[in-house]
């Protein structure tokens, strides 16, 4: 059984394109590494909102661009909220001189590869998650790669 992939706007108006799309890659990233998809919520959201959660949940007072809550019961599966802030992915899509759909898309699969186990705390770990993150953004289907 397939679960489900919800996006909620908190405190900004913001549109997926082509978010059937998005969610069937989503799901194919999560049943390709064996692990049953349970439900992700992704609230997209304010640098201010995400900030407050960092604060608040993390004791963390820094501007980031995802959260990621591991909400699973079992290994092997995926239950999750994940915050995402939208004025980051696009000052990080200008910075980084790539557009802000690829950037989303960029930030929307590194929350689920850290609740696939993987971690980018070190150099070595965040370099092996940045080549993790081009090999899915590659399998995306025809009509979300730019």
């Amino acid at each position: 059984m397939e679960g489900e992939i919800t996006f909620f706007n908190e405190d900004i108006t913001y549109t997926i394109d082509n978010e059937d799309l998005v969610k069937e890659w989503i799901n194919t990233v999560v049943t390709d590494h064996d692990y049953q998809l349970i439900g992700i919520n992704y609230i997209l959201c304010s640098d201010e909102y995400l900030h407050k959660v960092n604060v608040e949940y993390l004791d963390h007072d820094t501007y980031t661009d995802i959260i990621t809550f591991d909400n699973a019961e079992y290994e092997n599966e995926i239950e999750s909220d994940i915050f995402v802030s939208i004025d980051r992915i696009k000052d990080n899509a200008q910075s980084l001189g790539t557009n802000e759909t690829d950037e989303l898309h960029r930030v929307l699969i590194h929350g689920i590869l850290h609740l696939l186990g993987f971690k980018d705390k070190s150099e070595e770990d965040a370099a092996n998650m940045r080549n993790i993150e081009d090999r899915q953004l590659a399998k995306r289907p025809i009509g979300l790669s730019s």
